[in-house]
């Protein structure tokens, strides 16, 4: 790959992510009927320079608002979702190298992220007793370096990953985050994802069999949520990102198929009304879809913009709203991409089922996606802050 393009503020990151959804959504459907892993795609995502938008701005980077990288995922997601979910940890582990990194790391972790060089993700096990019940170890060795040994799932972007960051625990078991590169010795990715939904994530299995570690490579996680912080809020946001830019998504194919390719009903034929898009059911059922997604997509602003002021200053206080802000969003997103990528058939008729048009796809996609955490508990945390000013805990997924 020649060097990447590098972005120079959120204007032009905002206008690359567009003109590269336009190009994205031509062959999503494709991509999800054939399970064809989007390796050119990446490429593409990686000479844009989307993906080194936040390395910080002393480091060469454009350092983008939240605000910006919450729209970027969503208009990429309103065009092929499982192609966005990918790089959604890849900017969790930049904030992480910007949160915890030391000097050195930052400085050849970011240069590898603007050299076009893609994060992935080995950070949920299966069959533990919870999620955050973390199993894999990092040992550390007489000389220094550790051995990393365990078993990860969901590892979304692993496959095509130049580095995958790693959250084990130590001697002492406390998190750290190792970032090793995919060709480590030890290291395999399995290409076993067969969700119904994002099926081209290639959110599969990674193995670790004594994996060497220098100790440059490890940055100790544990000390992210000894403070105020907004990474599980910035992690969180991308995912409502992507729900939000499923709704949207589904709502434009929605809008094309009526327009193009559903038939009238004939009692509504017999009022005058010829086309399905004259249809005034419809038209009122598409108006209260328009604005769910509109909903979804201020609160997602809203939320964006809250955790942008809490960076400006961090205390618990604005990391707790934009923490709350953040879940806020993400319940409706979540909710939102659901109903509308269902309400999808109701409003297109029968022909919109069939499987050539692959218009399933985004219900798939937003029914596996927004099982990633449950929004239950997410509306617990804003009751509890409502209620009684109990601020949300610091454990990432929040």
């Amino acid at each position: 790959m020649s060097a990447p393009a590098v972005i120079g503020g959120d204007g032009e990151a905002l206008a690359v992510a567009a003109e590269m959804a336009a190009d994205f959504r031509k062959g999503a459907a494709e991509r999800d009927s054939r399970r064809r892993l989007p390796h050119p795609e990446l490429q593409r995502l990686s000479a844009s320079g989307l993906l080194a938008v936040t390395v910080p701005a002393r480091f060469g980077g454009a350092d983008v608002s939240t605000e910006t990288l919450a729209e970027i995922f969503r208009v990429l997601a309103s065009a092929d979702a499982s192609l966005a979910q990918i790089p959604q940890s890849h900017f969790v582990y930049v904030n992480v190298l910007r949160r915890q990194g030391t000097q050195e790391q930052k400085e050849f972790f970011f240069g590898e992220v603007l050299a076009g060089k893609r994060f992935g993700n080995a950070q949920s096990e299966a069959g533990t007793s919870h999620v955050q019940d973390i199993r894999t170890r990092l040992a550390r060795r007489p000389d220094g370096s550790y051995l990393l040994n365990g078993v990860k799932h969901y590892s979304t972007g692993a496959l095509f990953a130049d580095w995958i960051p790693v959250l084990a625990r130590a001697d002492d078991d406390n998190l750290h985050v190792a970032y090793v590169p995919r060709d480590a010795p030890g290291l395999t990715v399995v290409d076993d994802w067969d969700g119904m939904g994002q099926r081209t994530t290639a959110s599969g299995t990674v193995r670790l069999e004594s994996v060497p570690v220098p100790a440059d490579r490890v940055v100790p996680h544990h000390l992210t949520f000894r403070g105020p912080q907004l990474h599980g809020a910035v992690a969180q946001l991308l995912h409502a990102a992507i729900d939000a830019g499923i709704a949207s998504g589904a709502l434009a194919e929605a809008v094309e198929f009526v327009r193009t390719k559903s038939r009238p009903w004939f009692e509504s034929v017999d009022e005058g009304h010829p086309t399905a898009a004259e249809d005034p059911l419809l038209i009122q059922r598409f108006g209260e879809l328009a604005i769910r997604v509109r909903a979804a997509d201020a609160l997602l602003a809203t939320a964006a913009r809250t955790v942008d002021a809490a960076r400006t200053e961090l205390t618990d206080d604005s990391a707790a709203e934009a923490s709350i802000a953040v879940a806020a969003a993400k319940v409706t997103a979540a909710e939102v991409a659901v109903e509308v990528a269902s309400a999808l058939f109701e409003v297109s008729g029968t022909r919109s089922a069939l499987d050539s048009d692959g218009l399933h796809r985004h219900w798939r996609d937003a029914r596996t996606h927004t099982l990633h955490d449950p929004a239950r508990w997410k509306v617990q945390h804003i009751g509890r802050y409502l209620l009684h000013g109990t601020r949300p805990p610091r454990h990432g997924l929040l």
